[in-house]
């Protein structure tokens, strides 16, 4: 059969047809999200009824990205059901991306998987909250093997080159690391756009953008060229990739759609909400928040200036804060997913991925593949 290479550029589990729950962490979810203190709960409802492409048959797989635990979100709950013949959970991959797999015997048959995630968030806010007041910059950083993988190149994220020359001409003679990720950061918010033309989230293809010279795209491009303007200069730094998860409460006051929304109870589609996030590490302290591209998104939402001063104040939250109405899954870039994909490597795992008898299934298109998120938050 004829490979499609169309998703290599940017680039399901034994009895058949039963049902296999899973419960991770803790089944107690809090009633109540205390929005003053930044903690929230959502319950995200994905379903997946599988389409098999034109002339494709076949053993179907399916790969979808779950949530890490970390500072600023845990999932309490994790339960999964669907016809699949055989379903688990597995982090065996470079960036220890945890992963919920997936297969069926062949494309004829009724192809479902239904997961249901409880996850509390919790704002990430060190820059704001005044954490990093008393921080001073060790004169010779050493990172641990863990932090150090993220000052490498990847495919689509070189770090020599055009990187290298654009990172040493924003950050000048600065060489405290803090100074040098302010700089970098507000060269990229300033500097680049969000382009609504641009299919997903991007490509993040660092090296092709600044060649260009038409510096827009969505979050992926925006913050890959932050995290590797980073990794240029030195300081380690990385992508974080997720989803929206409901209505943006504190940065809803600059727009009331560029950062997330939900009806009067809370309930959100979410099934195009894929975003991209940025963070970067200093040593001494650990990492840090940021997402310049949420910055052009605003702007273009509401057809203001860089300059104007709502635009200033999303730009200054967004240097070391995060809201969390969004949930991160992995930081994976360009690599392979567990059990290998036909399609290698990945360019990045914030979307499901799924291939039919080694075809892959176009992920952009949530009603071709078909999937469907659904996000209610406790309130």
């Amino acid at each position: 059969m004829q490979r499609r290479d169309f998703l290599k550029g940017a680039a399901i589990l034994s009895a058949a047809g039963t049902v296999m729950p899973v419960l991770a962490a803790s089944t107690q979810a809090h009633a109540v999200a205390d929005k003053t203190c930044g903690r929230r709960c959502f319950t995200l409802t994905n379903t997946y009824q599988l389409v098999a492409p034109e002339g494709s048959a076949g053993v179907v797989k399916l790969w979808v990205p779950l949530p890490e635990n970390t500072a600023f979100q845990q999932v309490e709950k994790l339960n999964f059901s669907g016809t699949y013949q055989d379903a688990y959970i597995s982090a065996n991959n470079h960036y220890g991306a945890k992963t919920l797999f997936a297969t069926w015997p062949d494309a004829k048959g009724k192809m479902t998987l239904t997961l249901e995630l409880v996850i509390e968030t919790q704002d990430w806010e060190p820059v704001k909250s005044g954490e990093l007041a008393h921080y001073r910059a060790p004169a010779k950083p050493e990172y641990p093997a863990d932090v150090a993988i993220y000052l490498k190149p990847t495919k689509h994220m070189p770090v020599d080159g055009i990187v290298k020359q654009t990172a040493d001409k924003i950050v000048g003679k600065e060489t405290e690391p803090l100074k040098q990720a302010q700089l970098i950061y507000n060269w990229v918010s300033a500097n680049m756009y969000r382009d609504n033309d641009v299919i997903g989230c991007g490509s993040g293809d660092v090296a092709a953008i600044l060649e260009s010279g038409k510096l827009g795209g969505k979050c992926t491009d925006i913050n890959s060229v932050f995290v590797a303007l980073m990794r240029a200069v030195g300081v380690p730094a990385r992508e974080m990739f997720g989803i929206r998860l409901g209505q943006a409460i504190k940065m809803g006051h600059y727009s009331k759609k560029a950062f997330g929304s939900a009806d009067d109870k809370g309930f959100a589609d979410v099934t195009g909400g894929q975003h991209c996030r940025a963070m970067f590490y200093l040593a001494g302290y650990g990492w840090l928040p940021a997402d310049p591209a949420d910055v052009t998104k605003m702007r273009l939402t509401e057809k203001k200036e860089h300059s104007d001063p709502a635009v200033q104040a999303v730009n200054d939250y967004l240097f070391g804060n995060w809201e969390m109405n969004w949930v991160g899954f992995n930081y994976g870039r360009d690599f392979d997913l567990f059990p290998v994909a036909e399609q290698t490597p990945l360019n990045n795992f914030g979307y499901p991925y799924a291939e039919v008898d080694g075809d892959p299934v176009n992920y952009y298109e949530p009603k071709v593949f078909a999937y469907d998120y659904k996000s209610s938050e406790q309130r």
